[in-house]
């Protein structure tokens, strides 16, 4: 093993484990892990499916540290799993089809966009907020849009997951705080789980599809399921208003570098 590849994976276990706090707290694992591997000399689109395919331990790490949320909610995680797999397929088959100019040119703006998103989710942290639980127990006019509506968010959630995926939990988290009672910490772990899956599914299709730097993976991927295994810990401590807040600004911080790259 050479010099600078040691040097890379001491860089990328520690960065793992913080993009793996992050994702599992705020959902903004990439903010983390994808410039990591960037500034390793990995072009972008290689990097997003290596990113993708290390993620994958998130979920692991998340799952095992999450029972105690889960164990409430598997209906619940029944009805969100298929949808973000189904569209996790589609936007990793969209992703192979992009040019790696392209998809760096549109990659700010994804990440703006979360930004945005999980901006909103902070005020509503400070406010009454109407909820509505994941059994449909609303007026049955209502009920049927409502279900359209969620279906086709949380199909496009899965679909930007398996394309990019950076700051896909924070519009998962979006989706699931409006369309339920339960506690943040409760729908963060069915938001980390369902995108664990969706992750492992495109990294499925990436490899035999595109080219992942495996031992890249091996290190951020160990750093990532650490990181998965502590964050639904702090989520039950610390209120998630901060959390949101300090990852939001964050994300505007990513999403202003990267499009300066990618433009000038």
């Amino acid at each position: 093993m050479t010099t600078h590849m040691l040097q890379m994976i001491m860089i990328l276990f520690p960065v793992g484990i913080l993009s793996g706090i992050v994702s599992t707290t705020a959902g903004l694992a990439s903010l983390v892990s994808y410039p990591a591997l960037l500034s390793v000399g990995i072009p972008p689109v290689f990097a997003n499916v290596t990113n993708t395919a290390a993620l994958v331990m998130t979920g692991f790490g998340s799952t095992v540290s999450s029972q105690k949320e889960l164990g409430d909610h598997k209906k619940d995680l029944i009805k969100v799993l298929p949808l973000t797999i189904i569209g996790s397929i589609f936007g990793s088959f969209l992703l192979l089809q992009q040019s790696s100019a392209s998809f760096t040119k549109v990659v700010p703006f994804f990440i703006l966009l979360a930004g945005l998103l999980l901006l909103t989710q902070v005020k509503k942290t400070s406010a009454n907020k109407q909820e509505i639980a994941l059994d449909g127990s609303t007026h049955s006019h209502k009920r049927t849009v409502i279900s359209a509506i969620v279906i086709i968010a949380v199909l496009l959630v899965g679909a930007y997951c398996g394309y990019f995926g950076a700051a896909g939990g924070v519009m998962m988290l979006a989706i699931l705080s409006s369309i339920t009672s339960m506690p943040y910490s409760s729908y963060n772990a069915l938001k980390n789980v369902s995108l664990g899956a969706s992750n492992l599914v495109a990294t499925l299709i990436y490899a035999f599809n595109s080219h992942i730097y495996w031992w890249l993976v091996l290190p951020l991927g160990l750093g990532l399921f650490v990181g998965g295994y502590i964050g639904p810990k702090i989520v039950r401590i610390i209120p998630e208003r901060q959390l949101k807040l300090v990852v939001s600004l964050l994300a505007f911080g990513l999403a202003v570098d990267l499009f300066m790259k990618a433009y000038f």
